[in-house]
């Protein structure tokens, strides 16, 4: 995991770029000087055009070179170029968001009121989580890569697809055995579960065609904002969580009820990482909330629905007789807060990444809070 570029990688990549920058200062010193001559005006305004294109080339193979290895195993912005294809295939599954399901599943087993720490319960929680995170995590995530090329394009040209390190086969069949692999472990834990109905893999299996129909034209559900990132709450907060309770336990309608409630946190957390893409949105008539609403009224919208949420769990929990839980989750909401302040409500485009970092973890041990306090109900 050390932050290591490949010297010869780098040097190439220096070389590749060398005669494109000659070309280019031969093109434009041509017109200047004559434009020196004629007219003194123009030059100056073309020699600051100019200076400015250059710049902006240099800053951005700046950025490819010298992107950090650690952002692109876990799929994030600022990665290295990297040409191994199997980290080039990890990148795609962007590991940085599987800990929200991992931990979604944990809830869910906590919420169950039936797990036992013993092997076989142990072990069924981690072949639940390898099918929600790293496989249908996976699948989703190179699903979502897959049909945003074009906008990759704009947004983030050095990602895999994009720039053409992966070809498209291997693509599609990393999305197929992702596929396979994780709904077959659903299927197998409902048979080690014993279950007569295969909840879990009725699960896993709508979760799929979620993610699907959230990339996937036709449909592309993410062209709405209000509409994809709800279908990314209830991805992210509702269905590890019931998975995670039906494999040892049972789904009722309460549970339900407050879990769909949660998933509207999930859905402001799905917000921010709309702010990074508003250009490439606004090119392709995406209907994002930061493109439809401005980044000023969007960033006050995103944590609006994160807070007034868990504030709402806070009172459900209160209303249910379980003041103790009522108030840690409502501590667990004060750092979220500070962390909104410090980073979202000031530059949601620059520290989005840090703002997932840092309050994330808060709101998913809100979750687990709220999952103790409904225990075996």
């Amino acid at each position: 995991m050390a932050i290591i570029l490949n010297n010869k990688i780098s040097l190439t990549t220096f070389s590749d770029y060398e005669p494109d920058r000659l070309a280019q200062s031969t093109l434009v010193f041509r017109p200047v000087s004559i434009s020196l001559i004629r007219r003194r005006k123009k030059f100056i305004v073309r020699g600051g055009a100019s200076e400015t294109e250059a710049t902006k080339a240099k800053s951005v193979e700046s950025e490819k070179v010298s992107g950090s290895s650690i952002n692109q195993l876990l799929g994030i912005k600022g990665a290295a170029k990297e040409t191994n294809i199997w980290k080039v295939r990890l990148q795609l599954t962007k590991p940085v968001t599987w800990p929200p399901l991992v931990c979604g599943i944990a809830v869910g087993v906590a919420a169950s009121g039936n797990f036992q720490w013993s092997v076989e319960d142990v072990a069924k929680s981690i072949v639940c989580m390898i099918m929600s995170g790293p496989c249908l995590t996976g699948y989703c995530q190179t699903l979502n890569d897959w049909y945003d090329r074009d906008i990759d394009a704009i947004n983030e040209p050095y990602r895999p697809i994009p720039s053409g390190i992966i070809s498209e086969n291997q693509v599609i069949g990393q999305i197929w055995f992702l596929l396979i692999v994780g709904l077959g472990l659903a299927r197998l834990l409902d048979v080690w579960a014993g279950h007569d109905v295969p909840v879990v893999f009725y699960l896993a299996l709508g979760g799929s065609l979620v993610s699907y129909l959230y990339s996937a034209p036709p449909f592309k559900l993410k062209k709405n904002g209000w509409i994809g990132n709800s279908a990314m709450g209830v991805s992210y907060i509702s269905l590890p969580w019931w998975a995670g309770q039906a494999l040892f336990g049972t789904l009722k309608a309460d549970i339900i009820i407050l879990t769909l409630l949660y998933s509207l946190a999930g859905m402001g957390a799905a917000i921010v990482n709309d702010f990074k893409s508003i250009e490439g949105d606004t090119a392709l008539g995406l209907q994002s909330i930061p493109v439809v609403f401005g980044i000023d009224t969007a960033k006050w919208i995103c944590v609006g629905v994160i807070d007034v949420t868990q504030i709402t769990v806070f009172g459900y929990l209160l209303g249910a007789g379980k003041p103790y839980h009522a108030l840690a989750l409502l501590g667990l909401l004060v750092p979220q807060v500070i962390f909104q302040f410090l980073y979202i409500l000031k530059d949601p485009i620059k520290y989005d990444v840090l703002y997932q970092a840092s309050a994330q973890p808060f709101l998913v041990m809100g979750l687990l809070v709220t999952a103790l306090a409904v225990n075996g109900q």
